[in-house]
């Protein structure tokens, strides 16, 4: 089976920005390396990661999905294999911030609240640097509170500046995410319960 990775960020980029570069060169990255590549289905770093992956000569049907937040699967853009129109507006953010690796590509209010979710999920995130917006201001900060997988390797906001070190963090700490969200319980109180894969 392999690995889905999210790749989040701002709606709107012009296709010459840098951006939109890093979104292609991280889509074909990913999918050059053996990953599939998921992303909410519009516009902008969306597109273009989509672009890359299906660039990418090991590019096989299927390795592209968008998680639209509407139910007409006909707004998806033109690069995506599998569309699933979910009717759910901004709560699809929680779909595509379960991958088991998030890569943020700058980013407004709507890439912010996807990793704080992917946080939430016991989730990898890696923010690209360099960029305006949201990924480059999180690197090496912990979202919320402090998680440790297992002794020595504390989790963070990774930082990249370029595909081939998203492709390097991957490979290096993915190993270690092995916990997973499993529901919130409500007594009183509320629960986060977890469980090891």
């Amino acid at each position: 089976m392999r690995t889905i990775v999210s790749v989040i960020g701002n709606g709107v980029c012009e296709e010459d920005s840098e951006k939109a570069k890093i979104a292609f060169e991280v889509g074909k990255a990913l999918v050059d390396n053996g990953y599939r590549v998921m992303t909410g289905g519009l516009n902008g770093v969306m597109k273009y990661a989509l672009k890359g992956a299906k660039a990418s000569e090991k590019y096989k049907e299927g390795d592209t999905i968008a998680v639209l937040p509407m139910y007409d699967e006909t707004m998806a853009n033109e690069y995506a294999d599998i569309v699933i129109g979910t009717g759910i507006d901004l709560a699809r953010d929680v779909i595509t911030a379960n991958a088991p690796v998030v890569v943020a590509i700058g980013g407004g209010s709507g890439t912010l609240g996807e990793i704080a979710n992917a946080w939430t999920l016991y989730r990898m995130v890696i923010a690209i640097d360099g960029v305006e917006g949201w990924s480059s201001k999180l690197i090496g900060t912990k979202v919320g509170e402090t998680r440790i997988y297992e002794e020595g390797f504390e989790d963070m906001v990774w930082g990249a500046k370029n595909a081939q070190e998203v492709i390097d963090l991957i490979k290096d700490k993915l190993k270690h995410y092995k916990l997973r969200f499993e529901r919130i319980t409500y007594d009183g109180r509320r629960v986060k319960e977890v469980r090891k894969s």
